[in-house]
């Protein structure tokens, strides 16, 4: 498929499956792209693709299965779309640090690819409205799902997870109380947490004994 530069190309490039559930438009909106007027289409459109059908079949799939509705919030950003981001102080990392994160059509400076979606779960929000607090869910990820890195949100209980080829598995936080949850390295990284997240459904497509451990 080639990069996708008329109307016609990203039509055809928006229909494109990335799993049972989500399509590649799906993905594409961007307010600053929307406002700025800078088109928010992949240079490689292939490796964009590849990268989101991970995202989308090992994280994405299995979490709206266990918990229902996934609200995506912002995803995939162009390189131009980023840059501009960061250049005017809206939230974007740089594009070297977002190369096979948010920018999925880039990889990263070993060479692999990743990609990175900021979801918001209405499950969650109902719950956290109720008083759970977000480590439960960073803790049912964690321990259920092969994510590479896990970053919350204060509004919503948004949060950026993203699948990459070597994944780092960290969890960060600027909701309250900020900072790093956990890393490779942390005494309370491997193990299972499950007393941490009572009450949250047991992964679909898993009998409740199973457990993912990192």
């Amino acid at each position: 498929m080639r990069a996708p530069k008329t109307v016609r190309g990203a039509e055809a490039f928006g229909r494109v499956r990335l799993s049972a559930s989500f399509f590649m438009r799906d993905f594409l909106h961007s307010e600053i792209a929307d406002v700025c007027g800078i088109a928010n289409l992949p240079d490689d459109p292939q490796l964009a693709i590849a990268a989101g059908t991970r995202l989308c079949g090992e994280i994405l799939e299995p979490l709206q299965a266990t918990f229902g509705r996934v609200a995506i919030r912002s995803a995939y950003r162009s390189a131009a779309v980023n840059a501009y981001g960061n250049a005017q102080g809206f939230n974007c990392a740089s594009n070297e640090r977002n190369y096979s994160r948010h920018i999925w059509d880039r990889r990263d400076a070993q060479g692999r690819m990743g990609a990175v979606a900021c979801i918001a779960l209405p499950w969650l929000v109902d719950r956290m409205a109720a008083g759970t607090p977000w480590q439960a869910m960073a803790w049912w990820i964690h321990d259920q799902l092969p994510y590479s890195g896990l970053q919350f949100f204060p509004k919503l209980g948004a949060f950026n997870i993203g699948w990459h080829e070597a994944p780092k598995r960290t969890i960060h936080s600027y909701a309250a109380p900020r900072g790093c949850l956990t890393k490779p390295g942390m005494a309370n990284h491997g193990g299972s947490h499950a007393q941490l997240y009572l009450g949250f459904p047991t992964l679909a497509g898993q009998s409740s004994g199973a457990i993912r451990t990192a």
